[in-house]
């Protein structure tokens, strides 16, 4: 490791996972090598430059951003050139509303893989998971006598808890029984002490959807599972607060997103134009 990555990991600090260390790591050498310099002769109008040739490629703005965050810190934080930072803007999101498959829908995807990732796919949706959060569930994080999971180092680094519903419980016992799975709740085929990869669940999700004949003219990722769970919740009555709880989000805006997506919502809203008093034109 080179003496700039070894100061972007000391420096990052606990609220940093190692994941997001290595990403930080990855980025300022892809970035440093790309404009053939050492990083510590990086300046924020050389970044600046980087982006703007990233935004050249077919890479998207998730990723371009993911990039403009990991140099701001590498330049604010292990640089200590502050001043540097405000050249490096992150892009605007292109604002659209996520989308939302049909109970019938999630119920035909979670029955189409084998049990292994049926059941981590009804984790995934039952308890509104994130990929990472699914992927790195131990078996001693089912706490049978609250019903809820031990969602561990989420986003933002931080831990809270999943409802558990009784349905779920009785897959994962299912899925217990016939695997015996030790630590891990889905131990990677690379062996029992290693989690699966966000990304072959991705994979297993996509294989799903197309085994389950879900044709939709927008993009469906696994992702989905967990905006169709925060929908469903609020079609069902349950208030925006407490789906916030659930979801982990920080902020309530994020979650009231799901209250511009539910079709049954509008469906069910009653037009004031009903409620209009009849007048006679003859009076």
């Amino acid at each position: 490791m080179s003496m700039a990555s070894t100061q972007v990991a000391r420096k990052t600090g606990p609220a940093h996972s190692p994941g997001t260390q290595r990403h930080y790591i990855r980025t300022v050498r892809a970035c440093c090598s790309h404009l053939g310099i050492k990083p510590g002769d990086l300046t924020g109008e050389l970044v600046r430059s980087y982006l703007l040739y990233l935004q050249g490629t077919d890479v998207s703005y998730m990723t371009i951003n993911g990039q403009a965050t990991a140099l701001r810190f590498f330049l604010r934080v292990t640089l200590g050139r502050r001043e540097d930072v405000e050249r490096v803007p992150l892009m605007a999101r292109a604002k659209s509303l996520p989308s939302v498959l049909t109970p019938e829908e999630v119920a035909r995807i979670i029955a189409a893989p084998g049990l292994k990732y049926k059941t981590a796919l009804s984790v995934t949706y039952g308890a509104g998971l994130r990929a990472s959060e699914t992927a790195n569930l131990k078996v001693s994080d089912i706490d049978n006598a609250s019903m809820t999971l031990r969602i561990k180092h989420g986003k933002g680094n931080k831990d809270r808890k999943a409802k558990l519903a009784p349905q779920l419980l009785e897959t994962l016992r299912k899925w217990w029984q016939i695997a015996r799975p030790q630590y891990w709740l889905f131990p990677s085929r690379k062996g029992l002490m290693c989690p699966i990869s966000t990304r072959q669940l991705s994979r297993q999700f996509s294989s799903a959807v197309e085994a389950a004949g879900i044709d939709r003219p927008e993009k469906i990722t696994l992702h989905t599972l967990r905006h169709s769970f925060a929908t469903h919740l609020l079609e069902a009555g349950v208030d925006i607060r407490v789906i916030q709880v659930m979801l982990g989000h920080a902020k309530l805006e994020t979650t009231s997103i799901y209250t511009r997506v539910s079709p049954k919502m509008l469906q069910d809203a009653a037009s004031p134009f009903d409620n209009l008093p009849v007048i006679d034109p003859a009076d």
